[in-house]
């Protein structure tokens, strides 16, 4: 079946969601995603970032929907098109959940070990304000330990889940979850067990914004002044394929690959993350590639740089050649003058 998106059609199959149709064509049409993950099942619907608008529901029903649509959890149908970036009614949509999401998040991008990486940051940058009309005091908590090397810092956390549907997914036996409801809910442990499992520490790839931080990196490096190189290694728990961030010949940390999405394209276990920081321990394959609008980008050692030339017109930077003659003392010897 067709769709079409901001005037871009493309063929679908059934059961296909209108994110994902959107990330199929790529480009700015794609809608931001706090909450949904592909590599996770039952995500998504929950940040209300990826609302488009659906102008026509489908050739058999050519109705619009009178509402803004959640794009992660409403699938296509044949015919139907939507709106994305060409619609004001998302692009508002999109400017006050982002407002809504920094109502208790921290303006801490100078200290957070996610900036660089942080999609509430991206998504701030091109949706959010310079002021805000919240006066209230923002909500605070202390950081907690919720692991050997895992730290969560829940001022910074909008409560997307993801980290709770990793542990579900991944794991046996989860420990921690959301407590509370409302305004009032926070990601924590129950009765402050701690998280010991080997995949527990893709909990921090999967979060959006500095929620969880890796303890064996905070503070040593900002992301952008790292070398990030494809690795793998002989693995028996996981597929042993990471990104080492490398700063000179030192490890820094240890990552699962992530897609143009800033998705995980294979989990990692807790030994090749935490435990492998010699470089003979890894094949290094080559220099990782990211997206040309991420802020890593700014490092960018892997394009091929080209010799500028300036190319500017010759009267410019010479003169006339009438000129330099008249200029010129090799050109115009001075004259004798014969004494009388």
């Amino acid at each position: 079946m067709k769709v079409t998106i901001d005037g871009q059609e493309i063929e679908v199959t059934p059961g296909t969601t209108i994110l994902q149709a959107a990330r199929m064509i790529g480009g700015e049409s794609v809608p931001p995603a706090m909450c949904y993950y592909s590599k996770l099942k039952g995500t998504g619907g929950k940040c209300r970032c990826c609302l488009v608008d659906v102008t026509k529901g489908s050739e058999a029903d050519p109705r619009p929907m009178p509402k803004l649509m959640a794009s992660c959890v409403t699938g296509c149908q044949d015919g139907m098109e939507i709106a994305s970036k060409s619609s004001d009614r998302v692009k508002e949509a999109r400017n006050a959940v982002t407002e809504f999401l920094l109502i208790n998040h921290p303006l801490d991008c100078p200290i957070c070990d996610q900036a660089g990486e942080c999609d509430l940051q991206n998504l701030s940058f091109e949706h959010g304000k310079s002021q805000t009309r919240f006066i209230e005091d923002k909500r605070t908590f202390e950081p907690e330990d919720i692991g050997d090397k895992i730290q969560l810092h829940m001022n910074r956390c909008i409560v997307c889940q993801r980290c709770v549907e990793v542990a579900d997914q991944l794991t046996d036996g989860r420990v921690h979850g959301v407590l509370n409801r409302g305004d009032h809910s926070q990601i924590s442990t129950c009765i402050s067990a701690a998280i010991d499992n080997e995949f527990s520490g893709n909990m921090i790839d999967v979060c959006p914004v500095g929620a969880l931080t890796d303890k064996t990196f905070r503070f040593k490096s900002r992301v952008w002044c790292n070398k990030p190189y494809n690795a793998h290694r002989d693995c028996d728990k996981c597929c042993g394929k990471t990104t080492l961030w490398m700063f000179g010949n030192e490890i820094q940390r240890v990552t699962a690959r992530k897609d143009e999405f800033h998705e995980v394209e294979e989990f990692i276990c807790n030994e090749c993350r935490f435990d492998h920081k010699n470089v003979e321990d890894w094949v290094v394959e080559g220099p990782r590639e990211f997206e040309k609008d991420s802020v890593i980008n700014q490092n960018n050692y892997t394009q091929k740089l080209e010799k500028v030339e300036i190319v500017t017109e010759k009267g410019i930077l010479l003169g006339r050649d009438m000129d330099r003659e008249k200029i010129s003392m090799a050109s115009v010897p001075l004259e004798k003058k014969s004494k009388s």
